[in-house]
């Protein structure tokens, strides 16, 4: 299912952190086309404005993952979490292409500055929470901070079921959690493009089987749809579960490990198809509450482009598949 020829259009007309990915996975453009567009991230559009807000001292907002200043004051009190302090940004900025040479330095920076918010642990140690150190993780290799140890803390806190849950760490929970096992394979498959390290093949490849056997949708013991989350796309997702968000992740699999797509990801293919309006689009779901440094995506019931990249990419994948 290609891009409709005006929704391909209206698609390239966007900032350069989504159109790079527009060329190189919609409009088939040549890598020199899609390369040049993803060097502009760094000096023109969100990607620049980003970098802008980077502190002195190599952080975000004055902390590491919430901002400074935020526990006790009353924005922590309204609903959700500021998104604007150093991991968030650093997420960002990594999946929107930047090439990390434009922050050179800011992983000595972080080492030395940047502490969580839990127990004081320096930065790159990562904490107990899977979803930061799953980020932490990504964001470590991808900047060249020796973040070894760090992915041995995957394979040696995934759960029986097979994956990983944010709230197992304070024994809340001894299941696994959609949103926290997609958020682990996630952080570990950028790992492992990065540096190349393979060692977490089979704990990455064990979390997406606990998605898998469970087709992305539902619970394993009734079979009952998990909850109408999977349902609901929205960009930024942040640490956001979604059918659309789990497919993206298992076409970047199909890539990586060059397999064809999995037949238990055909009821979750079928909901992003669903999604879809008959113009080609797909519309922004409810923002995830919270303070931003600037809106990168439309408004609630708006035409999305980013979410339009990732189920028209999702279908395409689908599609082309020799099954």
């Amino acid at each position: 299912m290609a891009a409709d020829p005006d929704v391909l259009e209206w698609l390239l007309d966007s900032d350069p952190v989504l159109r790079w990915q527009v060329e190189r996975d919609l409009a088939g453009a040549p890598p020199s086309t899609w390369q040049a567009t993803r060097a502009l991230v760094a000096t023109q559009g969100w990607g620049a404005r980003l970098l802008s807000k980077q502190d002195a001292d190599g952080q975000w907002a004055g902390g590491s993952f919430f901002p400074a200043g935020f526990f006790g004051s009353a924005e922590a009190e309204q609903p959700g979490q500021p998104w604007v302090a150093t991991t968030w940004a650093l997420k960002d900025l990594r999946e929107w292409g930047l090439d990390a040479a434009a922050l050179a330095g800011t992983a000595e920076k972080l080492a030395a500055n940047s502490r969580w918010d839990y127990n004081d642990l320096p930065y790159w140690d990562g904490e107990i929470d899977v979803c930061i150190n799953s980020y932490t993780l990504a964001g470590g290799a991808w900047l060249g901070a020796d973040v070894s140890a760090l992915a041995e803390w995957f394979p040696a806190h995934r759960l029986a079921d097979g994956g990983w849950n944010c709230e197992a760490e304070e024994g809340n929970s001894t299941r696994s959690s959609f949103h926290s096992t997609l958020n682990a394979v996630r952080g570990m498959i950028a790992y492992e493009r990065i540096t190349g390290d393979t060692s977490l093949g089979d704990a990455r490849r064990g979390g997406e089987e606990y998605l898998l056997s469970r087709r992305l949708l539902y619970r394993a013991s009734t079979g009952d749809a998990v909850g109408d989350f999977t349902l609901k796309f929205v960009y930024p997702n942040r640490h956001r579960y979604s059918a659309l968000a789990a497919l993206d992740h298992f076409r970047d699999v199909s890539r990586l490990d060059g397999t064809q797509p999995d037949p238990r990801l055909g009821d979750a293919v079928d909901v992003v198809r669903g999604a879809r309006r008959s113009d080609g689009v797909w519309l922004q779901g409810a923002p995830l509450p919270g303070r931003t440094w600037f809106d990168v995506d439309a408004p609630e019931g708006e035409p999305s482009r980013w979410l339009t990249l990732f189920g028209t990419r999702v279908l395409d994948w689908w599609d082309s598949a020799d099954r």
